[in-house]
């Protein structure tokens, strides 16, 4: 009896091949796939199938494309951002970093930040979290924030001009002192609220972060409240596939 000729896969079958190697980490983080050739003889497929089929895991951000045509299994390593010590009671501020590059030494990485500073009006979203009138001028440290070399967060931080002039918050470097530099110009912060939204990156984002097609990220949004009200609002950044996100809630 004849037998009925075998179904050609699809790209999206390939992807499903790919993707669940890489599940059960028959791929592991870091290995390089096979070449478009290779793939599409095992698939019986064109190169052109095989092609499609990658591009969806990269739109996954399963799968990065490399100099030379190669394509390698994501290898990132995320780090766990402890949102509720983070900035909270007993700080790790010294000169030697700040509270968040502290926790990244203690997990055994390298952090980096990388500072520019400007004055800009303040628009609709800080001027809401600051509570001040839109287009009031607010002094913003900008920072790329980088684990052992890589983008991790770019935090952009905003001051009402009344707390940040003559003091070191408009100084272009990583300042760090113990215990915070609000605490140490005389306007600490006695609490904090966090908004927290997932979307896509815009394309300012995605260059800076140096993100695969298809990485969402966490916006962090933390207003820190001094004696009178609002002293700073930062917006970080996060890449999803970079981050574990943690908070500790006593109940």
């Amino acid at each position: 009896m004849t037998q009925p000729p075998r179904r050609r896969m699809t790209a999206r079958a390939i992807a499903d091949e790919l993707r669940a190697q890489i599940r059960n980490h028959a791929l592991k983080p870091g290995d390089t796939l096979p070449t478009s050739r290779e793939l599409a003889a095992q698939f019986d497929v064109t190169p052109k199938t095989v092609g499609a089929g990658i591009d969806i895991l990269k739109a996954e951000g399963l799968v990065i494309g490399e100099q030379g045509g190669r394509r390698r299994v994501r290898a990132d390593r995320p780090i766990v951002w402890n949102l509720t010590r983070f900035e909270r009671g007993s700080r790790r501020d010294s000169a030697a970093g700040d509270d968040w590059s502290t926790a990244i030494r203690d997990a055994g990485r390298e952090p980096a930040q990388h500072v520019t500073v400007h004055l800009a009006p303040a628009d609709r979203r800080i001027a809401s979290w600051l509570q001040i009138p839109e287009g009031t001028e607010v002094a913003q440290r900008v920072r790329l924030r980088t684990v052992d070399g890589q983008p991790y967060q770019l935090a952009t931080s905003s001051f009402p001009m009344a707390i940040a002039e003559g003091t070191p918050l408009l100084e272009e470097r990583d300042v760090s002192m113990p215990g915070g530099i609000l605490a140490s110009i005389g306007h600490p912060q006695h609490k904090v609220k966090d908004e927290i939204s997932i979307r896509m990156p815009d394309p300012k984002e995605t260059e800076e972060l140096q993100l695969p097609p298809g990485t969402p990220v966490a916006e962090h949004v933390r207003i820190g409240y001094g004696d009178s009200g609002p002293v700073r609002v930062m917006v970080t950044i996060a890449p999803g596939d970079r981050h574990r996100l943690v908070y500790e809630l006593e109940v």
